[in-house]
């Protein structure tokens, strides 16, 4: 090995025993800076698929909801499906389709809305610790909406699994 290499090699070993502020997991968790605003996230469909259904006609949501669900949750969300609480960086996707009925066959048809919840306590406090946002496509182009009024109302009953309708079957 050249003696430049050997130079090299002994400062980086020198730097990383020198480092002695090493912070406990939990310091860590707190330093982590989450976003303040629900955002569009773009790969959630390699996130865990946590179910699928359909909402039919005669469905008490199918005037708003009808169609093809697909939900997703990421990390710390399948933390919260097993636990019952969602920690702060959950985020849940709702992917609703129109549901095409052809050929004694149901199929996806076009996309009519992306859902997404958001954990983030210390920002979403009137809201249950949850920020909601709506997206039309999958380029991110926002809905607007009044949180409160067009979907915490509805969660607010499912307080006792942390404002979250669905659940996650294994």
């Amino acid at each position: 090995m050249k003696p430049l290499s050997l130079v090299m090699m002994a400062c980086c070993l020198w730097l990383v025993g020198c480092k002695t502020d090493k912070k406990t997991d939990s310091a860590a968790a707190e330093e982590k800076t989450l976003p303040a605003e629900v955002f569009y996230p773009t790969d959630y469909r390699n996130w865990t698929h946590v179910k699928s259904m359909v909402l039919e006609p005669g469905h008490p949501l199918y005037e708003s909801f009808g169609g093809i669900h697909h939900i997703y949750a990421n990390a710390e969300a399948m933390q919260g499906y097993r636990s019952g609480m969602f920690p702060d960086g959950s985020v849940i996707v709702f992917d609703l389709l129109e549901a095409v009925r052809k050929d004694s066959a149901v199929s996806e048809g076009n996309r009519k809305v992306i859902g997404v919840m958001y954990k983030n306590s210390k920002v979403f406090t009137e809201t249950g610790g949850w920020g909601f946002g709506g997206f039309s496509d999958q380029q991110g182009t926002r809905v607007q909406l009044d949180p409160k009024s067009a979907c915490f109302n509805c969660h607010a009953g499912r307080k006792d699994f942390d404002y979250v309708f669905s659940s996650y079957r294994p």
